[in-house]
């Protein structure tokens, strides 16, 4: 073949990859899963839709194709009826694998024998937890996550940002609904992290686009308001807020020598008395700054070093206001080791244990493999849909994230979703909250739905769970459990009153 002959065959498979992302690309399969001893058969469907514009010019522009996995339970009915949830995780830049193969979907990422994230090889099992037996599910990857990418002659940047993630991603499931006449179905989203904000600005923006009214949203460590998170000079609101997050790692890892915790109820009386002192005298104390007295410094000190397991010398040093790469890398420091971030149970080891910030995050790495193995070889397999792409799990793609018009200021989509409950008095929202989360800490979600101001006659609408694990709570078995419990009892609650 001549070097012109080898070009135009190049040429020609290239337009050919960039037509077939062009279209529609499905892979229908049926299956079967076992919950809470029924066996039940569902359909999958994996694959892509194309996303289209309204070009002034050109009609309909196709602008990104995005890959999901939905699964609909068969024999029902009325299919049209039956409820729909569509879920996503966060990241920004994370696919959907975590919650589909951790919690809801189907199929989970099988744990050792102790209930415990496993070692390679992994392998899936059957998801006796998962929520299909309540509602059907559609997995969701935003642009440049997962298989889902910009077509050819779109830059992929266009969908990295706060507004157009919204808009992208509420408009496939806007033409979800339509293509698979979901419309009269009760309507669910679920979003974990970053998912969480993602969700909220969809409650929002489903409403204001074409009156698309929601029935529930799930929350799943919840950020909302990023004043709560981000460690700034001049913003003390997270070292109150994470604080008792802190006493709860500390808890766990035994070094809470000065507080008694033996017996039954221990860690919840301490997380108590730390919220009490975090919200009350520690507030008091950082509001005061350079006018707070040196007793009144000391005795926050010591209050300090007994709910943290820190030093009150390294408290001194931090100014009392301890972040939290810190205290990830303090509280082992002796032992040589680090605590997680996404899961503070977790230690890690670092090759530098004189520094301030840890190298890794152990939480994440353990889990991160089972994941990434299982859901290649699922979507491949059992799903039976073919792609070279690789499937991006965690995409540093999207990077740098444009926040639009938050520049400068924090992100808040709580009132958003405040005015979509109001407008919508029958939205009922779940929230699951993990105590090891050093990412989105409790306190910090509570203190957001305090703030919602959201009117009384509403209160009543928004459900919190807590679970004795961290970010991807999911992953130990008994808070799975507790987990599958309370979200059935939730969508009971909801679709008791349709």
């Amino acid at each position: 073949m001549s070097k012109e002959e080898q070009k135009d065959s190049e040429e020609n498979k290239s337009d050919e990859k960039d037509k077939s992302i062009l279209e529609d690309n499905l892979s229908v399969t049926h299956h079967s899963v076992t919950i809470d001893g029924k066996e039940l058969k569902y359909t999958a469907t994996a694959g892509t839709l194309v996303l289209k514009a309204e070009d002034d010019k050109e009609g309909e522009k196709p602008k990104a194709s995005i890959f999901f996995v939905a699964y609909t339970l068969d024999e029902v009915d009325d299919a049209s009826k039956r409820p729909i949830t569509f879920s996503f995780n966060g990241g920004p830049g994370s696919s959907s694998v975590w919650l589909h193969l951790g919690v809801l979907g189907p199929r989970r990422v099988k744990p050792d024998e102790d209930g415990n994230p496993p070692q390679p090889p992994y392998e899936l099992t059957n998801n006796e937890f998962s929520i299909l037996d309540k509602t059907d599910l559609v997995f969701i990857d935003p642009v440049s996550t997962g298989f889902s990418r910009a077509v050819p002659g779109e830059e992929a940047k266009q969908f990295h940002g706060f507004q157009k993630d919204i808009e992208s991603v509420g408009n496939f499931i806007l033409l979800y609904l339509g293509r698979y006449k979901r419309w009269r179905s009760p309507k669910f989203l679920i979003g974990e992290s970053y998912g969480t904000t993602r969700a909220c600005g969809l409650s929002g923006y489903l409403q204001d686009r074409n009156g698309t009214y929601l029935n529930g949203i799930m929350l799943v460590s919840v950020v909302l308001n990023f004043q709560t998170i981000r460690f700034a000079v001049g913003n003390d609101l997270p070292y109150i807020l994470f604080l008792p997050t802190y006493a709860a790692t500390a808890f766990w890892h035994n070094k809470l020598s000065e507080l008694e915790t033996a017996g039954e109820g221990s860690f919840e009386r301490v997380l108590d008395e730390v919220r009490e002192f975090a919200l009350g005298d520690y507030t008091a104390a950082l509001m005061q700054g350079s006018s707070l007295s040196d007793r009144k410094r000391q005795a926050i000190v010591k209050k300090l070093a007994m709910y943290t397991g820190l030093t009150p010398e390294y408290i001194e040093k931090t100014d009392i206001r301890i972040k939290i790469n810190r205290f990830c890398k303090e509280l082992l420091r002796e032992d040589g080791q680090t605590v997680g971030r996404f899961d503070s149970r977790f230690k890690g080891i670092d090759r530098d244990s004189a520094g301030e910030n840890y190298e890794y995050d152990p939480s994440s790495a353990v889990i991160q493999g089972a994941y990434t193995a299982t859901l290649n070889d699922y979507v491949r397999g059992d799903l039976e849909f073919e792609s070279d792409l690789p499937y991006e799990i965690l995409s540093g793609r999207v990077h740098p994230w444009d926040y639009g018009s938050h520049q400068n200021e924090y992100v808040n989509v709580a009132d958003t979703l405040r005015k979509a409950m109001t407008t919508n008095p029958s939205l009922k929202v779940y929230v699951a909250n993990g105590y090891f989360d050093l990412a989105t800490p409790f306190l910090a979600t509570e203190y957001t739905f305090s703030h919602l101001g959201l009117d009384k006659s509403l209160q009543d609408n928004i459900s919190m769970s807590y679970y004795r694990a961290g970010h991807m709570m999911y992953i130990d078995m008994d808070e799975l459990e507790k987990m599958k419990a309370d979200m059935d009892a939730y969508l009971d609650d909801v679709l008791s009153d349709i």
